[in-house]
């Protein structure tokens, strides 16, 4: 089996982990189970770009008892867990491709390696494999019935794509599911994120200021737990809509460039290019803290701060100080990469069961009906977003009220008034 790892002698500590995890995914389980006796994936061929974590890799666990040939890269260069991914290889005979803190090039030599199955469904968080299929590896594009995508940054870079008329298959909008977004986007990101950060800095949140740049469901979850902690929370919006309900959920909403002096940590969450750059760094303060929890590493402008600064030096892991011309020191945490990921474990077990649970049926769902779906960006269909909420509290064994047949006829009837 051909694999690129750091090193197979760490996968004793990476199989703990995996289990671990898998403890907390009991939805992902009950479907591995379904898999495994139904031999549902039987014949289909399987390349996953996405964060090389201890759930990941029961996922791709579900993936193979299910019948499928899979293989994985990492979405991100800081985001393996290299003894996670010697795991899968050794225990598990998975072929994985990833090495954390790899160079861009072997990254995407990483990809390459993994689309050598020819695979017939894609799995991205990001889309860097897919969008490498139509770029460099179009004689592949034949072969595939279809793709998942994980996160909002994809999403939105495929429906471009689809838009753009480029598309080459059809994908399941993964994050787009209510079982996905409103609770890892919302409560995975605000929990890890500050987890990353906290473990790179060992700040104190409480009294500070922080400022998150962006609304979305990430930024929810995040300025909920960091108003949690103690901080002072300042949003940064460009949509009018978001600006208002942050507003309404008690923050205070500001331009970046009147945010940037007051802010004591930055956290950007919007997926868009360069939100904090050259005029902000200006502003802040000596000692501000920057991080990015987006999914690429665009959203500070590094090149620009680099240029503002006279030195640079490492003082934590994960930490670099920048200091600027005016004498002034700033600190970018994580290269300005996911800082859950990349400073910390990523999202809990927990929350990406469901996540995953959707990436699961979404292959299945592919399988059954990719070859009747347009070249477009698709939603799971809802029953199966609430047959996983289902699973979900099933497993958690919570009990909720079901429609009598009276409210039922009332719902349905137009007829029925004052």
């Amino acid at each position: 089996m051909d694999f690129d790892i750091k090193d197979a002698k760490l996968r004793k500590s990476g199989k703990l982990k995996i289990e671990w995890a898998d403890r907390n995914m009991p939805v992902l389980q009950s479907i591995r189970a379904d898999f495994r006796k139904k031999n549902s994936l039987k014949g289909l061929r399987i390349a996953a770009c996405l964060h090389v974590t201890s759930e990941t890799a029961n996922l791709m666990r579900t993936l193979k008892e299910g019948g499928a040939k899979v293989a994985l890269t990492a979405s991100n260069p800081l985001s393996t867990q290299d003894d996670v991914a010697a795991s899968l290889v050794k225990d598990y005979n998975i072929p994985v491709f990833a090495i954390k803190g790899e160079s861009d090039r072997i990254y995407y030599q990483h990809i390459d390696a993994t689309l050598r199955i020819k695979p017939n469904i894609t799995m991205d968080d990001g889309a860097d494999l897919i969008s490498t299929l139509h770029l460099k590896k179009k004689e592949l594009l034949d072969g595939i019935i279809g793709g998942t995508e994980e996160t909002t940054t994809g999403v939105i870079r495929l429906k471009s794509m689809a838009k753009n008329g480029v598309l080459k298959y059809p994908i399941i909008a993964v994050n787009d599911s209510y079982t996905k977004y409103l609770f890892d986007n919302r409560y995975g990101t605000g929990q890890s994120t500050l987890d990353g950060i906290l473990r790179a800095t060992n700040m104190l949140l409480a009294g500070s200021t922080a400022v998150i740049a962006g609304y979305g469901w990430c930024g929810r979850g995040l300025a909920l737990r960091a108003k949690g902690l103690g901080a002072n929370v300042i949003i940064t919006e460009v949509d009018a809509v978001k600006a208002l309900e942050a507003i309404m959920d008690g923050f205070r909403v500001l331009p970046m460039k009147k945010a940037a002096s007051q802010g004591d940590l930055f956290v950007t969450v919007t997926g868009d290019i360069n939100v904090i750059d050259t005029e902000h760094f200006k502003r802040m303060k000596d000692g501000a803290i920057i991080a990015n929890s987006g999914h690429f590493d665009v959203e500070i402008n590094k090149k620009a701060l680099k240029k503002l600064s006279k030195a640079q030096r490492t003082v934590r892991p994960s930490v670099e100080e920048y200091t600027l011309r005016s004498g002034k020191k700033v600190y970018l945490l994580a290269e300005g990469r996911l800082i859950n990921l990349s400073a910390a474990e990523g999202h809990p077990a927990c929350v990406m069961d469901m996540s995953f649970a959707n990436q699961s049926k979404a292959a299945l769902y592919l399988k059954e009906n990719g070859t009747y779906l347009g070249k477009k960006v698709y939603k799971l269909p809802d029953e199966i977003d609430t047959r996983i909420a289902r699973l979900k509290l099933k497993c958690l064994k919570v009990r909720y009220d079901k429609l009598t047949k009276e409210q039922e006829k009332y719902l349905s009837s137009w007829k029925i008034g004052t």
